[in-house]
């Protein structure tokens, strides 16, 4: 079950509570890359900050789960409700960019996230790793991070590792190009009046 409050700005405080997890997160689109993250995943944990950090949200997110299970719930459900308060966030799109793209080095790694905020979900992930954990986090769940965030948010979603070996510089390259693609697309561009759609809505 899923509650939120919002606000004025382009922001939005979603809380979800299942028998499995129960996620608090606040999002601020114009933000200064403000962050506090509390999963009970600390790799997770640096890189929903990277993300914060590299799109300029302010971004709260407190996680309680049944991690003594596995961590498979709590990724799942912290990008569930990401992706609602980014969807409510955004409101009507009025203004905003719609796309945005950006490709980001990490040492050896190189990766790319395209964006397109459409209303509607797609998800192409061709990221290719090694590792099966990191910490107590299992790198297979990233996929399925981004798969659960885009669906909820509704927008379109691309993300390659072009070349790369290590994979916590594989993934924290995705999270960073990921995070500025966002920044990019969310933007407002004063000239844009209305939604840029030629159906009217998004």
């Amino acid at each position: 079950m899923a509650t939120t409050k919002k606000t004025t700005t382009r922001s939005a405080a979603v809380n979800r509570r299942t028998k499995e997890t129960d996620v608090r997160v606040k999002l601020n689109l114009d933000g200064r890359g403000r962050e506090r993250i509390e999963t009970g995943l600390p790799f997770l944990d640096h890189m929903l900050s990277l993300f914060a950090r590299h799109g300029l949200f302010d971004l709260e997110i407190v996680c309680q789960g049944d991690l003594e299970i596995d961590d498979h719930h709590s990724v799942e459900d912290i990008a569930l409700t990401l992706g609602q308060a980014l969807r409510e966030a955004l409101d009507d799109k009025a203004g905003i960019n719609r796309y945005g793209e950006a490709v980001v080095p990490m040492d050896e790694a190189l990766c790319r996230s395209v964006i397109d905020l459409s209303g509607r979900f797609y998800l192409v992930y061709e990221v290719q790793t090694k590792r099966q954990k990191i910490g107590n986090f299992s790198v297979e769940l990233a996929e399925h991070f981004w798969r659960s965030f885009a669906e909820t948010a509704k927008f379109n979603l691309h993300i390659d590792c072009l070349r790369g070996r290590n994979t916590h510089h594989i993934l924290e390259g995705t999270f960073k190009a990921t995070a500025r693609a966002l920044k990019q697309a969310v933007a407002r561009d004063p000239r844009i009046q209305g939604v840029p759609s030629t159906k009217g809505i998004l």
